[in-house]
């Protein structure tokens, strides 16, 4: 851990110009309400409420990190607020909630020209050799872009760092975000905090911004086993920070909410008291700051 965020640290240079990172979305990948869900947490739909993504950008560039479903709203919200086009997408994995918005540039829809999307290996094998993404590729509404390691752009630098997740169909990572003065982490999903090789202890206390999994509150949230698909629940997370400084509790940004997750509920008992603790929760249009 210490090596890797010692070669990130290391990186170039960037020029001084604001730079912010603003939460575009905040729900799991299916969003809400959720198709034949009658539960109380879907009986009304919430104005700006999307599926997990951030955007980052400055006056000379502006990137998406994930192409949700709601990528339309995302993507335009993005460019009004950066008053520049979009840069490239970075993807975090293929699970429906992160790639799928790319149809929204094909020929269907926008037909985008060569839009940057930097994905990983097997990310970008999945892209380049099944329909309907290869089509994309092949009218060049994308240009496929490979990580192998950091990506130095014009004003930020991105490094993936791969994490345990379910990986049907390709890896999945979260980023290192480096700007002129702050470095970010984005980390909309992976399993138990236990099964992944690096501390989130350590990284939370070797950046600016933790901008993390925050899938489930608790445990007995859905009817079906919780641990057919693991994430990190808030209160295991908040249990193992629990020894940090608040100035360290503070870094936290808990994204990727489920729709049964009560902490969607911005008045719920148990948000307002870890609110109180230092922790923060992702809303739509928030931003902090690179520099």
């Amino acid at each position: 851990m210490r090596s890797l965020l010692t070669l990130f640290a290391l990186s170039i240079s960037f020029p001084s110009i604001a730079q912010q990172i603003v939460f575009l979305g905040n729900l799991q990948d299916a969003g809400a309400p959720q198709f034949n869900c009658d539960k109380s947490c879907c009986l009304v739909e919430r104005p700006n409420e999307f599926v997990a993504s951030i955007g980052v950008y400055s006056g000379e560039e502006a990137f998406l990190f994930d192409a949700t479903p709601d990528f339309t709203h995302q993507a335009s919200f993005l460019q009004k607020q950066s008053k520049t086009k979009l840069s490239g997408i970075f993807l975090t994995h293929a699970h429906m909630g992160h790639y799928t918005g790319l149809m929204h540039i094909g020929r269907e829809a926008s037909n985008e020209q060569s839009i940057p999307v930097y994905a990983m290996p097997r990310m970008a094998d999945f892209l380049e050799t099944n329909g309907p993404w290869d089509q994309l590729v092949e009218l060049k509404n994308i240009e496929v872009k490979r990580l192998s390691g950091t990506e130095n752009l014009k004003t930020i630098s991105v490094t993936p760092i791969q994490v345990p997740h379910r990986d049907e169909y390709s890896e999945t990572v979260g980023y290192l975000i480096k700007g002129t003065k702050k470095t970010a982490f984005y980390l909309p999903d992976i399993d138990k905090w236990n099964v992944w090789k690096q501390s989130i202890i350590e990284l939370i206390q070797s950046i600016d911004y933790a901008i993390i999994d925050g899938t489930f509150l608790a445990e007995g949230e859905l009817e079906r086993p919780m641990s057919e698909i693991p994430h990190p629940f808030i209160s295991e997370t908040i249990a193992l920070l629990d020894s940090l400084p608040k100035a360290e509790k503070n870094k936290v940004w808990f994204t990727h909410f489920n729709h049964t997750n009560p902490v969607r509920d911005k008045n719920h008992p148990t948000r307002l008291k870890l609110e109180k603790e230092g922790y923060h929760f992702a809303e739509f249009a928030q931003e902090i700051s690179l520099n």
